[in-house]
């Protein structure tokens, strides 16, 4: 059975390796600063596995999303990293229509705390983002295959005694996530002492009720940005994705969706996201944020917020040039981002 893990581990790292070869990521072009060495890594992925139809009991559309970032040094090597989640859950029912508020705020497990509740169950007393920091930390000073190559046991959990100590949870999803986000890291700016936040913000989108002429939809949207700060409050590299899914159903309450098809961020997306088309300059969703990402580089969080615009797009030319689409969420998830950076 360990093979089995260390198998399955090791082709998790050859697909990540992989994916960073072959998918052409902007912000790593022509940024026009100057760079150090170290690169900046995200990396996002959602499951809506966990979905289930409604019969007398109401349905669930479940999507369960987990971003890390990282800084990499020249040899390869986590200088550091911050893992998080968030599980959003709708209820609907068996007659179409959604049961749970859609304006409810949707806290990520680090944002949540002790109100997630794992520490009850914990046999270490640890709750799920203390335990999701104390990985983040073994895995500094390590390169992407250490990482995908900790070891574990038969239940896929931290076979190393220290790593127990502090991990008890499955670690097989954060070590998936780290080692794609060590692989997209590119150099942006950075530097090592600098300090590295995560942002997310989560929301509902565009969900609605089945009717007799259309399938009922549960859109869960998780934008993400990874961002650093050098001493002097200023950004030195700033990362932003963005992950959708839609579940639809229909007015039995019967999902109609592949719950076990694989789901894509924007930015892996890129052309297929298929912005480019409307766009008036025309520019994919993924050139436009890679755009807005090295305008943010050298500025402070509030000059980011204070960022011209008009009707929610930049009113300043030379932005609106590579970026026409709205910035008040990009804005608000680096402002996230930096006021967790530790």
């Amino acid at each position: 059975m360990k093979k089995k893990i260390a198998l399955f581990l090791a082709a998790i790292l050859a697909t990540a390796t992989l994916a960073s070869c072959t998918n052409v990521n902007t912000n790593s072009q022509n940024l026009g600063f100057k760079t150090y060495g170290y690169k900046t890594g995200i990396a996002i992925s959602s499951s809506a596995s966990s979905s289930k139809d409604a019969t007398t009991e109401d349905g669930v559309a479940q999507v369960d999303t987990m971003i890390a970032g990282v800084i990499v040094d020249k040899k390869g090597k986590i200088v550091d990293c911050v893992i998080d989640s968030v599980q959003t859950v709708t209820n609907f029912g068996a007659d179409g229509k959604i049961k749970s508020d859609l304006n409810a705020e949707i806290k990520s497990k680090n944002e949540l705390g002790e109100e997630y509740g794992m520490i009850k169950a914990s046999k270490i007393k640890k709750e799920w983002n203390e335990q999701a920091d104390a990985f983040a930390k073994y895995c500094i000073g390590k390169t992407a295959e250490e990482v995908a190559g900790i070891a574990v046991t038969e239940e896929g959990k931290a076979a190393d005694e220290d790593l127990t100590a502090s991990v008890t949870v499955h670690i097989g999803g954060f070590q998936a996530i780290v080692v794609q986000a060590v692989n997209k890291a590119v150099e942006m700016g950075a530097k090592k002492d600098d300090k590295l936040g995560l942002g997310i913000i989560s929301n509902m989108g565009d969900s609605k009720d089945a009717t007799a002429e259309e399938n009922g939809l549960v859109q869960a949207n998780t934008t993400a940005s990874v961002t650093t700060i050098n001493k002097d409050g200023e950004i030195t590299s700033t990362y932003i994705d963005s992950i959708q899914s839609d579940i639809k159903f229909d007015t039995t309450g019967k999902i109609q969706s592949d719950i076990n098809a694989p789901i894509e961020s924007k930015s892996k997306l890129g052309e297929k996201y298929g912005m480019k088309k409307a766009s008036s300059i025309k520019k994919e969703w993924n050139q436009q944020v890679a755009a807005y990402a090295q305008y943010c580089i050298g500025k402070t969080v509030e000059e980011v917020n204070n960022t011209a615009v008009k009707e929610g797009v930049p009113a300043d030319e030379d932005l609106a040039a590579s970026v026409t689409i709205h910035i008040s969420e990009f804005n608000n998830v680096i402002t996230k981002a930096v006021d967790n950076a530790k």
